[in-house]
C-alpha cells in the first residue's frame, strides 16, 4: 500500500497531472453544486454552459477572441520590453535599482479600472486595452528579471574576474545566464496578466469586438451561460499561453531543469 501511495504522490507531483486532477475536481464540484438548482439565472451547470458555447458557434467566438488576443499580445510585447529594458539598466548601473524598483511598485499600485478610462479618453478604447495589458505585465517582468540577476553567485563573478574577465563578461557569462530562468517564469506569469488587462480594457468600452465587449453585452442581456462560457474560455487561453511559454523556457534553459532535479 505504501508503494502505491508513493507512486500516486509522485504522479501528482508532475505539474500537468496535478493540474488535470485539479480541473476535474473543480468541474465535479461545480456540477454537484448546480445539480439541485433549477432554472438558475446566475449559476448555470456545466452542461448549460457547454450548450451555450455550441449554440453560439465558432464564428461568434472567433470574432471576439481574435481581437482580444491581438491586443493582449501587443500589451504583452510592450510591457515585457519595458520591464526588460529597465532591468537591463539596473544590470549596467546597479545604483539605479532603488529608483527603477520604485517605478515598478508605483505601476503595480495603479488601479487598472481607474487608469483605463483616462487612457481611453486620451487615446481611444483600443489603446486602453493594450496599455492595461502592458501595465499588468510590466511589474511582473521587471521584478522577475531583477531578482534573477541578483541570483548570480558572488563566487562565479569573482572567478570570471580572476581569469581576466571584465564587467561585460560577468554580465554576459554569469548574470544573464543566472537571470534567464527567473525571466522565463516572469514571462509565464505575464501571459494571464496581459490577457486580463486586455479584457478589462475592452470591458470599459470604446471597442466594438473582444471578449470583454462580449462579456459586457452578455451581462446586460442577462445571459449567464454565455458569461460563464466566455470566462472559462479566457481562462483556458491564459492557461495555454502560460504552458506554452513554460515549454519554450524549458528548451531555452535546460540547466534550470537539471538544477531543480
Amino acid at each position: 500500500m505504501s508503494v502505491a501511495v508513493a507512486r500516486f504522490r509522485g504522479a501528482l507531483a508532475r505539474p500537468w497531472v496535478g493540474g488535470t486532477v485539479g480541473i476535474v475536481l473543480l468541474v465535479a464540484l461545480w456540477w454537484a453544486m448546480t445539480a439541485g438548482l433549477e432554472n438558475s439565472t446566475s449559476f448555470p451547470s456545466p452542461v448549460d454552459v457547454a450548450r451555450s458555447a455550441v449554440a453560439d458557434g465558432w464564428p461568434f467566438y472567433e470574432a471576439n477572441v481574435v481581437p482580444t488576443l491581438s491586443r493582449a499580445a501587443q500589451g504583452y510585447l510592450w510591457g515585457n520590453l519595458a520591464g526588460l529594458a529597465l532591468a537591463a539598466v539596473v544590470l549596467v548601473v546597479p545604483r539605479l535599482e532603488d529608483v527603477i524598483t520604485q517605478i515598478g511598485v508605483i505601476s503595480a499600485c495603479l488601479p487598472v479600472t481607474a487608469i483605463g478610462p483616462i487612457v481611453m479618453v486620451i487615446f481611444g478604447g483600443r489603446a486602453s486595452a493594450i496599455f492595461l495589458g502592458a501595465l499588468l505585465v510590466f511589474f511582473t517582468t521587471l521584478v522577475g528579471a531583477i531578482l534573477g540577476m541578483r541570483s548570480a553567485s558572488r563566487s562565479s563573478l569573482d572567478l570570471v574576474a580572476a581569469y581576466g574577465g571584465g564587467r561585460w563578461t560577468q554580465i554576459r557569462k554569469v548574470q544573464l545566464m543566472s537571470a534567464l530562468p527567473a525571466i522565463v517564469t516572469a514571462l509565464q506569469v505575464a501571459v494571464p496578466a496581459a490577457l486580463l488587462g486586455a479584457v478589462v480594457g475592452e470591458y470599459l468600452g470604446g471597442i466594438d469586438a473582444g471578449i470583454g465587449v462580449a462579456l459586457n453585452a452578455a451581462q446586460r442581456q442577462i445571459q449567464p451561460d454565455r458569461v460563464w462560457a466566455l470566462s472559462i474560455l479566457a481562462g483556458l487561453i491564459a492557461l495555454g499561453g502560460y504552458a506554452l511559454v513554460g515549454l519554450v523556457g524549458r528548451v531555452l534553459t535546460p540547466w534550470a531543469k537539471e538544477k531543480r532535479g
